[in-house]
């Protein structure tokens, strides 16, 4: 059965009395159509946003230096997570430690260190809050989840006996307490990636297959002595997937703009009328130069054999969900070319000229409400996940000279 019911009243009638309004106001309000079908209602914005305009991240507050106290000098931040209080949550994998900050930037204290006892970490690599306020590390080097009370000495080890793979993945928490464990069984034949359930007392209540798809991108190939090597054909499209805070899973598809976020009674499917950015013919060029030399590397003489670079690029990058329950949509843009101070002719997956893409996120309500866009500032790192929460982000960025700091910013609409 499908039902269309098409927004006029509320939406669109709000936009045409709105027409005298100051730009940047959010009185013009996007113009959406929303589709059941089955179990899916589709909640697609024809034009328009709430916000009515880009808005921007505007910075706060900002930890790290490049001299100072030890706990402000960050060797390579791989994680980081924000409870409550706004109090910020640093995990470097360099120093294999998190360090912890309150809402002003001060410094509260360090948590774990290297090593195999309780709360030490032997190769850690992602945080988590849990909603007590309690904090998860997943730690594949002792094949446990690392579970921490802060402002206390109180420690919990989650042992899982399969696994073992170190991962550039994030650690989800839901709302009910529960974490979801990506990993794969290293003794299977097939390496299968599943995800691990842990209660809030560790106990392991489920096993659930990551998200997948039929869908193949295509590749180019080469092949010498009985083995080969594959490519991903640049700019192809990919599944990506995120644990929504809800505990349920948030994927999409990036070769339409369509991401998909399961519920209890069925499944929010969010769409939005868009073009795809281009792939600019010098950007196509150069990505294909780099696979070749590469390819070249393990075949000399090897020559294109798959199909052809996209003209456009996929819709999306990456799903973050917000700790709010928002939906941040990392949008592929149309890049700029910038010269390589780092050009090095010996390697082959260096170019004189690298493309540099602005961030820019598209923001959704949970319930598939456009707000607008947002674009970061050209020093935001999309490595780690930023967190999000509402009208504020802590992210990473770095400097010209490679420093790391922790910044929080507002978003700051018009």
């Amino acid at each position: 059965m499908r039902n269309h019911l098409i927004l006029l009243t509320a939406m669109t009638t709000w936009a045409l009395a709105a027409c005298d309004a100051e730009p940047g106001s959010s009185a013009a309000g996007p113009v959406v159509v929303v589709e059941t079908i089955g179990d899916t209602t589709v909640v697609r914005t024809l034009s328009g946003s709430v916000w009515d305009g880009e808005a921007t991240l505007v910075p706060e507050i900002s930890v790290g230096e490049l001299d100072g106290p030890e706990e402000l000098l960050f060797g390579n931040v791989r994680s980081i997570a924000v409870d409550e209080d706004r109090s910020v949550y640093v995990f470097d994998d360099q120093a294999q430690e998190v360090r912890v900050f309150d809402s002003a930037g001060e410094y509260v204290e360090t948590l774990g260190g290297r090593g195999e006892g309780p709360g030490e970490f032997s190769r850690a690599e992602a945080i988590a809050l849990l909603p007590d306020g309690r904090l998860v590390v997943r730690d594949p080097g002792n094949t446990a989840l690392k579970v921490f009370v802060p402002g206390t000495n109180q420690t919990e080890r989650w042992r899982y006996d399969v696994g073992g793979l170190y991962s550039v993945s994030p650690l989800y928490t839901d709302m009910s307490g529960r974490t979801f464990l990506d990993t794969r069984d290293l003794s299977s034949d097939d390496f299968v990636m599943h995800i691990i359930v842990f209660g809030p007392d560790g106990t392991q209540i489920d096993t659930l297959p990551e998200p997948s798809t039929t869908y193949e991108p295509p590749v180019v190939t080469a092949e010498r002595g009985g083995s080969s090597i594959s490519y991903a054909v640049p700019f192809s499209p990919q599944l990506y997937w995120a644990v929504h805070p809800s505990g349920h899973f948030l994927t999409g598809l990036s070769s339409d703009y369509r991401i998909d976020l399961a519920r209890d009674d069925g499944v929010l499917r969010i769409e939005r009328a868009a073009d795809p950015a281009p792939v600019h013919d010098d950007e196509r060029a150069s990505e294909r130069e780099i696979v070749a030399r590469e390819m070249q590397e393990f075949y000399p003489g090897w020559s294109w054999n798959g199909p052809p670079i996209p003209e456009h690029k996929p819709f999306f990058r990456d799903l973050v969900p917000g700790r709010d329950g928002r939906i941040w949509v990392r949008m592929w843009t149309e890049a700029h070319a910038v010269e390589n101070e780092d050009y090095d002719p010996e390697d082959p997956i260096s170019a004189p000229v690298s493309w540099r893409e602005p961030v820019r996120f598209d923001v959704f309500e949970p319930d598939g409400t456009y707000l607008g866009a947002v674009s970061a500032p050209e020093n935001f790192s999309t490595y780690p996940d930023p967190v999000f929460d509402g009208d504020y982000v802590w992210a990473v960025t770095r400097d010209e000279l490679g420093v790391e700091r922790v910044v929080r910013f507002r978003v700051v609409v018009g």
